[in-house]
């Protein structure tokens, strides 16, 4: 069961599995803009017993309330671990919830033990951004297009998925809304891409080979980028890796947890 967490002028809702081996350090799953925090549901199986792990819906998405102030995700990101009183944790996003770990481990790297990167997204480069999607977004959002916005975005970020592609779809419409109403409340994190030489930590970046080409060069350039990075190119994943290969995504998530140091 998951409950509310007071945040920066609201609330989000989060969900700890409570369960602590001590073997491992607490995991905390960030979920992407595609998506809520039910895009682990996958991965939680394949991850060992007694792994205590800690998931949340940002603002707007899943569980949720819609923003009414202006927030940063990391600033949120910080409120839950205190929340949990969690003084060091391995942090995994995906996409936008890599963004903020990224953002995190560069304000607060004692927090940090280790950082997973799966298609992640980082403030300050400069290519990840296409105009041409830009627009089109923008065009099927003034038009009220909710279904050709689902189509656009399956078609951009899910091209690893079925014919149909019902979970993928799934999160997808579930997370269009909160496109509209964090817009012009979520403050953008400072420039990051610049400085994640200074990450001084294990860490995993995985790129889909049938992900957003702008996406899959962001993730050569972050992983050449950060100290000692591992890099993982999965053939069959796109933007949506948890769907895709959950299995291996908890592998990931499990190794990398074994290479954080000790507390």
């Amino acid at each position: 069961m998951g409950h509310m967490v007071q945040v920066k002028g609201g609330e989000v809702w989060a969900q700890d599995s409570g369960s602590d081996d001590g073997a491992r350090p607490p995991v905390v799953l960030l979920h992407s803009g595609v998506g809520d925090s039910r895009l682990w549901d996958p991965v939680l199986p394949g991850l060992p017993a007694g792994q205590r792990v800690i998931r949340y819906d940002a603002r707007g998405f899943g569980n949720s309330p819609a923003p009414t102030v202006s927030y940063s995700q990391a600033e949120d990101l910080r409120s839950v671990l205190d929340h949990f009183e969690l003084p060091r944790v391995v942090l995994v996003g995906t996409s936008m919830g890599g963004r903020t770990a990224i953002d995190l481990a560069l304000s607060d790297p004692g927090r940090v033990a280790a950082l997973g990167l799966l298609v992640s997204g980082v403030n300050g480069y400069d290519g990840l951004e296409s105009a041409e999607v830009t627009e089109e977004i923008g065009r099927l959002a003034t038009a009220r297009d909710m279904e050709g916005l689902v189509a656009f975005a399956l078609g951009l970020w899910g091209g690893a998925g079925p014919d149909p592609d019902p979970e993928a779809e799934f999160m997808v419409r579930a997370a269009i809304p909160a496109w509209f109403t964090t817009y012009g409340h979520e403050i953008e994190g400072a420039p990051a891409f610049g400085r994640l030489g200074e990450l001084d930590l294990p860490c995993t970046v995985l790129l889909g080979e049938k992900d957003q080409p702008e996406v899959i060069r962001c993730n050569e350039a972050m992983a050449e980028s950060i100290p000692g990075c591992l890099l993982v190119r999965h053939p069959d994943c796109d933007h949506f890796p948890t769907l895709r290969a959950p299995r291996d995504v908890a592998r990931l998530v499990t190794e990398l947890c074994e290479r954080a140091p000790a507390v």
